[in-house]
């Protein structure tokens, strides 16, 4: 009996998920003032990215074109449908209690199920029927949170939604944050003035300069064990503000990642 000849096959590549966020030479003026010149951005499926920049840098400018808040008519700009945004300020209606304000604009059955899900996600299950003016900071911020996640959107946005808050209550926060974000799956882009912020929480950190992309840096250690990088990590983030290097180093709090 002859030989059979095997040819082992070359190994095919595994093709890379189509971005949910696209910009291409993107640029935003503003008269003569060019806010964001000739971007380019790409965000992965469920990638966790964050953004710095100091004031006047364009990050504001951005996240309102990704949130779908500004005109980008004739732009190579590609976002998905299903997108929701926290802000700094929560934003809830007084008039409305919690689970309508989470539930609002919501279409299809069962708002109030749906709502009280996801505000059972966000801890405030016990806040249902409360008015928004009774809340806490922090319980605000969930109230935002389970109103954006209700959504089940491909895309959240976060503009530096844990500024006002204390810093037992922002760790608090950023726990929550990742349990949501690995429970739901989304692509996040945070906005925030918060080195240490970006540290603990991204798996890519991009730094905005004059409308453009200065500097990018990858964190590949797992949170929870991030402690060895951060020195340094730091001090590069830091330079690339325009700040000088002091010798904080940020203490990783937030739960290990499984």
């Amino acid at each position: 009996m002859s030989e059979v000849l095997r040819i082992p096959l070359a190994a095919v590549p595994t093709p890379r998920p189509e971005p949910v966020v696209r910009l291409a030479n993107f640029t935003r003026s503003f008269g003569d003032t060019s806010v964001i010149r000739n971007l380019d951005l790409a965000i992965a499926p469920g990638e966790f990215v964050a953004l710095l920049g100091r004031s006047g840098s364009g990050k504001t400018t951005l996240l309102r074109t990704l949130a779908g808040l500004d005109d980008v008519q004739g732009q190579d700009v590609r976002v998905p449908a299903s997108r929701a945004t926290v802000f700094q300020d929560a934003r809830l209606l007084p008039w409305k209690k919690v689970w309508q304000n989470v539930a609002l604009g919501l279409r299809g059955g069962a708002p109030r199920h749906h709502a009280e899900q996801a505000l059972r996600e966000v801890g405030l299950d016990h806040r249902l029927a409360a008015w928004p003016l009774t809340l806490s900071g922090g319980e605000a911020q969930r109230a935002a949170l389970a109103r954006a996640l209700v959504r089940k959107p491909e895309l959240l946005l976060l503009d530096e939604p844990f500024a006002a808050l204390d810093a037992l209550t922002r760790i608090k926060m950023h726990a929550l944050v990742l349990a949501l974000w690995r429970a739901h799956q989304p692509a996040v882009l945070l906005v925030t003035h918060d080195v240490e912020e970006a540290m603990a929480l991204a798996d890519r950190i991009l730094v905005l300069d004059k409308g453009q992309v200065a500097a990018e840096e990858r964190i590949t250690a797992v949170r929870g064990h991030r402690g060895g990088v951060v020195r340094t990590l730091r001090a590069k983030l830091l330079g690339h503000l325009g700040l000088e290097v002091g010798d904080g180093v940020y203490a990783d709090l937030i739960g290990r990642e499984h």
